[in-house]
């Protein structure tokens, strides 16, 4: 294991800095991460789905501004609207799928990094 007490090893990141990544024409996002959790902002216009996935990583979405619907679920059976200034948690392998009801902020945090997110291999995001 990585020996992290050394200030040298202490990052400071501005969102102003970081690129914003466009997904799909009403989906963009940009990332911050570390070896053991990573932080996205999630921007999300009216409308935008993000279609029914699952993954190993736990999942804690913060909402900003606006709100997201999810389904949870792999019939979507239950219905969850996430509010600004909500927080939603998703456990390991939940199927969710999620709607933008208005113009949206989400703040996603998750533990491990999404591999697939780095590494640009998240195809049900970039339609």
């Amino acid at each position: 294991m990585p020996d992290y007490s050394s200030s040298s090893d202490v990052t400071l990141v501005s969102w102003d800095d970081i690129p914003l990544e466009k997904l799909s024409p009403s989906i963009g996002r940009k990332l911050v991460s570390g070896s053991q959790a990573m932080l996205a902002h999630v921007y999300l216009d009216k409308g935008a789905v993000v279609p029914k996935h699952q993954h190993v990583n736990e999942q804690i979405t913060y909402i900003l501004k606006g709100t997201l619907r999810f389904w949870i679920g792999e019939d979507e059976g239950k219905v969850v609207d996430v509010h600004e200034g909500q927080v939603l948690h998703i456990p390991s392998n939940v199927w969710h799928k999620a709607e933008a009801l208005e113009d949206t902020l989400d703040v996603d945090i998750f533990s491990p990094p999404r591999q697939d997110w780095l590494d640009g291999t998240d195809a049900y995001l970039r339609k």
